[in-house]
Formats: C-alpha cells, sequence, structure tokens
C-alpha cells in the first residue's frame, strides 16, 4: 500500500464514521493539518500517528512477513493491510 492509498483509505473511513477532519483531529489528539496530509498521502507522515488515527477509526494494521524466511529481506515484498 503506497501512503497515497493509505490516505485515500484514510479519508473513506473518515466520511463512513461521518466525521470531519476536525472532528478525527481533535479525537486523536493531532493536528488537521496532520489528517489533511496523511489523506493527502504525504510520504513522510508520522507513522505513529498515522496508526493512532487508523486505530481511532477501528482500522486494523498486520503486516505479514515474506513466504521465504530465506528470501533477502531488500527483494521481500511485506504487505499491509487495513480494514475498516
Amino acid at each position: 500500500m503506497t501512503p497515497t492509498e493509505m490516505g485515500k483509505f484514510v479519508r473513506e473511513v473518515r466520511r463512513e464514521a461521518g466525521l470531519t477532519q476536525a472532528q478525527l483531529a481533535g479525537a486523536a489528539g493531532v493536528g488537521v493539518r496532520f489528517v489533511i496530509e496523511l489523506e493527502a498521502g504525504k510520504p513522510t507522515a508520522q507513522i505513529g500517528k498515522a496508526l493512532h488515527v487508523l486505530a481511532l477509526l477501528g482500522c486494523k494494521v498486520g503486516i505479514e512477513p515474506p513466504i521465504a524466511p530465506e528470501t533477502d529481506r531488500d527483494d521481500a515484498a511485506v504487505e499491509m493491510f487495513f480494514t475498516g
């Protein structure tokens, strides 16, 4: 998942929850600017804050290791999944 895809996901889940960006920011204890940048797919958004926002929205985040443990980690794809 790219930062842009994650941003779109956050926006969709926020809207489905009936929250404005300001309401989500207040509930998560982050600034509105952070929520705006997260939804815009800013690649340098702080991961801790992003994970907190996702958790607040009721999302689960998971990372699965490569299928073959002996695979060079630089070449292995790590897949993240988000569910609302």
